[in-house]
């Protein structure tokens, strides 16, 4: 059966790209889009108010993803990036559904895990929520590809209340990195994939603990250069923007949010609450 070629001549390069996670993770995604594609205008939801989706019920995280979709695409994007892996393993369909071909949808587990299957793995780690682990997406998507690589999913589900609350370098999420990593699933890796966009805010310390020995893999950065192709191919990119606008919509307003905004967008943010 033949695939329904995408057709987006209606959309237009000047509109702006839809980013949400379920707190702070996916700036680290959004981040990286910013460096990445300096001209374009981000808008951000960050369901903060139901924070971690990782602990929720599959119905619940299709409903918070859908009620966001369905914001993002009011306010004129021109692609969404679901830049969280829980919200990707749980209800990417259910998203697809809402989009209903109208805009190209980037999620955070494909393009990875795609990556990772060409490249020299054979034994590849990943830690997540529990949410993420429980839907083995991971998995089946890297052996989809490449039925060889032997891959191990650990659920971390410390890790993004431990970020949320802003413990980073902080004894006890170096505690908890120690007591996830040292967990014999993960004994033999070579490789290991942040499967949360949470945790890239604690690649040093999860580098430390590995010193050299297991290459852990920058997931935003995947995303970015995938949603930059995908934007490419349609002749959606923004170029002629010399002053991009961000806007950050946010379920609960939290400190740790406004902190790590800042840090990554500069002082001038635009923070706003919107509860759906």
């Amino acid at each position: 059966m033949k695939t329904k070629k995408q057709d987006y001549s209606h959309l237009s390069p000047k509109q702006p790209i839809g980013i949400f996670d379920s707190g702070v993770g996916g700036l680290t995604v959004a981040k990286e889009i910013k460096r990445l594609l300096p001209h374009e205008d981000l808008i951000y939801f960050g369901d903060t108010k139901h924070l971690p989706y990782g602990e929720k019920s599959r119905e619940a995280i299709i409903e918070y993803s859908t009620k966001i979709t369905n914001f993002l695409l009011d306010q004129n994007c021109k692609a969404i990036v679901i830049a969280c892996n829980t919200a990707t393993a749980n209800a990417l369909n259910d998203v697809m559904q809402s989009v209903a071909g109208k805009v190209p949808v980037i999620d955070v587990i494909n393009p990875v895990a795609e990556k990772v299957s060409y490249e020299i793995h054979n034994n590849v780690g990943v830690i997540a929520t529990k949410a993420t682990v429980n839907s083995g997406l991971y998995k089946k998507s890297i052996r989809k590809h490449n039925k060889w690589i032997k891959v191990d999913e650990l659920a971390t589900p410390l890790l993004v209340p431990a970020i949320e609350e802003g413990f980073k370098n902080h004894p006890i999420t170096h505690a908890i990195i120690y007591n996830y990593l040292s967990n014999s699933k993960l004994k033999n890796i070579e490789t290991l994939i942040l499967g949360c966009t949470h945790y890239p805010l604690l690649i040093d310390e999860i580098k430390q603990y590995y010193g050299n020995r297991v290459r852990v893999i920058d997931s935003p950065n995947i995303v970015a250069n995938h949603l930059k192709s995908i934007l490419d191919k349609y002749n959606l990119l923004n170029d002629q923007n010399p002053n991009p606008n961000y806007h950050f919509y946010l379920s609960d307003l939290t400190k740790n949010f406004e902190k790590i905004s800042k840090k990554f967008f500069g002082k001038t943010i635009d923070l706003e609450l919107k509860v759906l």
